[in-house]
Order: structure tokens, then C-alpha cells, then sequence
């Protein structure tokens, strides 16, 4: 590869890691093309699957600010995911098809500036997609604000419920309205 091939390279790399919100690295041998190609299509517009020079990408991690934990993961033949949406939906395509394939060996990742081992990886593809932990959320959001509603429409049915008590309660004592209002002629006049 040429002086000029090997920088335009790492140039690349380099961005790839800036701009995405995760990198997984992965070990691909033993893998055909077309399993490969397989992969690339599984991951959609989630990931973009590529095999790198771990030379290169040693370089270009560097570069990226990401520390040594993730470069000391560039052994053997690498290849790395590139996440660019849901990092869950994308570590969840890598290991269904690392269980259909055990040639994909994930190694670790970088995800979200955080140094992930295969293990975190594998729990972070356990977890359920961003749309329906925001669906949760607006569910539990939604009944919250409808207790609230119930609460504060109940406080003025439970003072008209109160007054009605207390309006019943003086007319059993034989008190009715008019005679408080009676009353407060009187003591106007009487003035």
C-alpha cells in the first residue's frame, strides 16, 4: 500500500471513529464473502462492516482519542462495526449472527466513548431497542399525568361532596339557609 493509500486510510478510519456513536471490533476469520456480505446486509443502516489493517487502525484509533484498552483488541484479523444508529440494534445483529456463526468472534467495542469487552456487548444487545425504552417511557410518563388529572379533579368533587354533607347535616338540625341570612338582617338592623 502506498505512503499516500496508507494516510488517505487512516484519514478514514480515523472519521469513522469520530462520527460514529460506536465501533465494535470483531474477529472475522473463517468467514466467507458471502457470510460476510450476509452480516453487512443483517446490520442494514445501523452499522457499516468493515475489514481493517490493524496497523492502520491502530493509528487512526490514536488519532480518535480512544484510548489503549480498544487498540490492544486489534489482534488477528479485524474487522470492525461502525455504529451509526441504535448501538442496541446494532451489538443485537452481531451476536444473533455470531450464534448462527461462530467463526464471529466480537472481541469489544467503543461505544458511546465508554471501552466495552465482549461481555458488555453481548448485555447491551439484551436490552431493548431505543424506540420501545422510549415507548416504556411515555407509557409510564402518560399514566403518571393521568393520576394527576384524577387528583386534581377529585379535590373540588370532594369540597362539592363536603359542602352538600354540611349543607344536609343543618338542615336535619333544623337550620336552613335563610335563617343564617334572617339572622344577619337582624343584627344589621339592631345597628
Amino acid at each position: 500500500m502506498a505512503k499516500a493509500d496508507k494516510a488517505a486510510a487512516i484519514a478514514e478510519l480515523t472519521e469513522e471513529f469520530r462520527s460514529s456513536s460506536g465501533a465494535v471490533l470483531t474477529e472475522y476469520r473463517g468467514l466467507t464473502v458471502a457470510e460476510l456480505n450476509k452480516l453487512r446486509t443483517n446490520l442494514g443502516e445501523h452499522a457499516r462492516f468493515a475489514v481493517v489493517k490493524n496497523t492502520l487502525t491502530k493509528i487512526a484509533a490514536s488519532d480518535a482519542g480512544l484510548d489503549e484498552e480498544f487498540r490492544n483488541l486489534l489482534q488477528g484479523p479485524s474487522a470492525i462495526a461502525f455504529v451509526k444508529g441504535d448501538v442496541v440494534e446494532a451489538a443485537k445483529g452481531l451476536r444473533d449472527f455470531a450464534k448462527e456463526n461462530p467463526l464471529l468472534v466480537i472481541k469489544g467495542g467503543y461505544i458511546d466513548g465508554k471501552p466495552m469487552d465482549a461481555a458488555e456487548v453481548t448485555k447491551l444487545a439484551d436490552l431493548e431497542s431505543r424506540e420501545v425504552l422510549l415507548a416504556k417511557l411515555a407509557g409510564a410518563m402518560k399514566g403518571s399525568m393521568a393520576n394527576a388529572a384524577a387528583l386534581f379533579n377529585a379535590l373540588p368533587t370532594q369540597a362539592a361532596q363536603l359542602a352538600e354533607a354540611l349543607r344536609a347535616k343543618r338542615e336535619e338540625a333544623g337550620e336552613t339557609a335563610e335563617a343564617p341570612a334572617a339572622q344577619a338582617d337582624a343584627d344589621a338592623s339592631a345597628e
